[in-house]
């Protein structure tokens, strides 16, 4: 009976080590080249198997961790993850192939899409849908999509992405000024003056060319008027009629004879 639980025993036990030899566990792509590591990966990123392609993607960089197969698969495991909604992972793959290539081929890609992560990130301000109060949203995802942006273009004027980038920051820099004077009019319906003429001003500081500037503006002279500070709402019209003189709000004060400024 003991040798024949001997026998049993070390059967268990040449069992156990033969499970990792089963051919479920072995890996099929031992020994496969970059090149056909990669082309594999991006077969799957074709068929939208965005999770199958990231494990193809690193496989190659761990194996082959230098050259451009393995640059390449940086990039598109940055792309992979924007697929798949994970943004936090797509930024995070973006800035390490800004960090480890700054001056290589495709850092130009890498800036874009980070910005576009952050473009169309569902939050703050751009979540034009939501029923959130304006005020409330945090504008954050905007200004590192702006960022990113203006990187891109600064330190690659001839990159194919600089046109996209471009009409996309417009867009940004009035959501943000927009945000702004959004902001400025909460404070002055609750008669937060100085608050709103301060909210204006970053508006006009930061985005000095946007359209959401005309109604800041005009809360500025209205709040300057109502702190009876008359060189300075007087000022603030006169650079509004200066950059705005088809104002509607100029216009809906023609007819009376009470000051424009004082009829909202």
């Amino acid at each position: 009976m003991r040798s024949l639980a001997s026998l049993l025993a070390a059967l268990a036990l040449v069992l156990t080590a033969g499970c990792g030899l089963l051919p479920e566990d072995i890996d099929e792509t031992a020994g496969w080249s970059a090149e056909k590591l990669y082309a594999e990966a991006r077969d799957a990123m074709d068929d939208r198997l965005y999770d199958k392609a990231i494990k193809m993607f690193e496989k190659l960089e761990s194996r082959y961790p230098y050259g451009r197969y393995a640059r390449q698969a940086q990039l598109e495991t940055a792309f992979a993850h924007y697929k798949q909604d994970e943004r936090e992972q797509a930024v995070a793959a973006c800035d390490r192939f800004i960090r480890l290539h700054p001056n290589q081929p495709g850092v130009d890609y890498a800036w874009y899409l980070k910005g576009l992560v952050h473009f169309n990130e569902d939050l703050g301000l751009l979540a034009r849908v939501s029923n959130q109060d304006q005020t409330e949203r945090d504008p954050r995802s905007a200004i590192e999509a702006f960022e990113a942006f203006k990187a891109l273009i600064n330190g690659f004027p001839d990159s194919k992405y600089v046109e996209d980038a471009s009409l996309r920051m417009a867009y940004l820099v009035n959501a943000l000024a927009a945000h702004e004077v959004h902001v400025a009019e909460f404070y002055l319906r609750r008669g937060a003056w100085l608050a709103a003429v301060n909210r204006v001003q970053e508006a006009l500081t930061n985005y000095p060319r946007a359209p959401a500037n005309e109604k800041g503006l005009f809360i500025m002279i209205k709040a300057y008027d109502a702190l009876g500070m008359d060189d300075l709402r007087d000022g603030a019209e006169r650079v509004m009629r200066r950059n705005f003189p088809d104002s509607e709000y100029f216009k809906r004060g023609l007819s009376s004879g009470e000051p424009w400024w004082r009829l909202w």
